[in-house]
């Protein structure tokens, strides 16, 4: 990696961060009692926040798809119908908000389920259906999805229906996305790029259907694979919640993890270096530990070690590691001074919870939200 993209990766990281912690600090103000005006200004900046992390993420996303010798996946068995609602739920507000109606549905055995990347596939229906509700003044956007199930796995057939764009097959790939963006936004081009680079990298085929009227379809299909018989649906813990000290000298990054605690059920206290927490670590009162490791005093790596160091069952407490480097040099290093996971910071919920739920003993329940 050279010096310029170091930096451009640290600096898009720490505005991810700083939009994670407005976002928090707004959802704390929305439990306090405003005004209305109060009320409609906490609202326009959590909008503006998560437009901007939004941004931020997919140029992220696109910048590693595009650079990388492969698309890497992360494979899970998912049901396909929830797949649907999950974007309903995630369209309806901005479509709405857009004067758009959008129409959702899903054509298919209800139960049928593939291994795919969740992930991966609402960023290319988001990259679609972004450019629809963009484009479309007023009306409706029609997004579908097409489970064609048989022994060799699922043939996933999607749809976005939307105004119609005369120059989508005469414009070749960067040209379109340029008058994307000129038309309807960074944001949509950026979506509208990635879309169009991780159908690519799944080996989909994407193609334009002319309707009755003024609106095209752009359909995409993709093959997935079945799920194999030894996967495991997972099950629910059903112990007490687990309380977890969270550990950093930022006071925005405590709060941005003490919420995300909350949502997995969990309940927590916060230390502002390493000495505090070796000293709360004694009391014993902790299931687990969130350790960053850039701290004032005493580090993380110190603190973990000085933990490790303390006689009977204080000394095994789960620590994961909360930090900006995490490549594997660094996280090797975290593991042999004792920790037992590394959670890349700005944090993301699933990886977070992923995180919890590996490293915490399953009478000790992490939900998640």
């Amino acid at each position: 990696m050279s010096l310029p993209e170091f930096f451009l990766d640290r600096v898009t990281a720490d505005i991810r961060q700083q939009m994670d912690g407005m976002l928090a600090l707004t959802d704390q103000l929305n439990r306090q009692r405003l005004t209305a005006d109060g009320e409609a200004c906490v609202a326009s900046v959590a909008e503006a926040a998560d437009a901007v992390r939004r941004m931020l993420d997919t140029a992220l996303d696109l910048k590693n798809v595009s650079s990388s010798d492969g698309l890497d996946l992360n494979l899970q068995p998912i049901r396909l119908r929830e797949l649907m609602d999950e974007i309903e739920a995630r369209w309806q507000p901005r479509a709405a908000a857009a004067g758009v109606t959008l129409l959702v549905s899903y054509d298919g055995d209800p139960e049928a389920a593939a291994m795919t990347d969740r992930k991966r596939l609402l960023q290319i229906f988001d990259g679609f259906i972004g450019e629809a509700v963009g484009a479309q003044a007023r009306g409706a956007v029609e997004a579908g999805l097409f489970a064609h199930c048989g022994p060799e796995g699922v043939r996933l057939e999607g749809r976005v229906r939307g105004p119609r764009d005369s120059g989508w097959d005469e414009q070749d790939a960067e040209t379109r996305i340029r008058a994307i963006e000129a038309r309807l936004g960074l944001e949509v081009a950026l979506g509208a790029m990635l879309a169009r680079r991780l159908l690519k990298g799944m080996d989909g085929q994407l193609r334009k259907e002319a309707n009755a009227g003024a609106s095209d379809t752009a359909t995409f299909e993709i093959n997935l694979s079945p799920i194999p018989d030894t996967v495991e649906e997972p099950h629910e813990d059903t112990g007490r919640a687990a309380h977890i000290l969270v550990v950093d000298d930022n006071a925005t990054n405590r709060m941005v993890a003490q919420s995300l605690v909350e949502m997995f059920d969990c309940t927590s206290e916060s230390a502002e270096d390493g000495e505090e927490a070796v000293e709360a670590a004694r009391t014993g009162r902790f299931d687990l530990i969130l350790m960053d490791i850039k701290m004032p005093r005493m580090d993380g790596v110190a603190a973990t070690r000085a933990i490790r160091a303390i006689p009977g069952p204080v000394g095994v407490t789960p620590i994961i590691a909360l930090t900006a480097n995490a490549d594997p040099d660094d996280a090797e290093g975290y593991l042999a001074a004792g920790m037992n996971g590394v959670v890349e910071k700005p944090m993301k919920p699933e990886h977070l919870l992923a995180a919890l739920q590996q490293a915490l003993a399953p009478e000790r329940s992490v939900a998640a939200a």
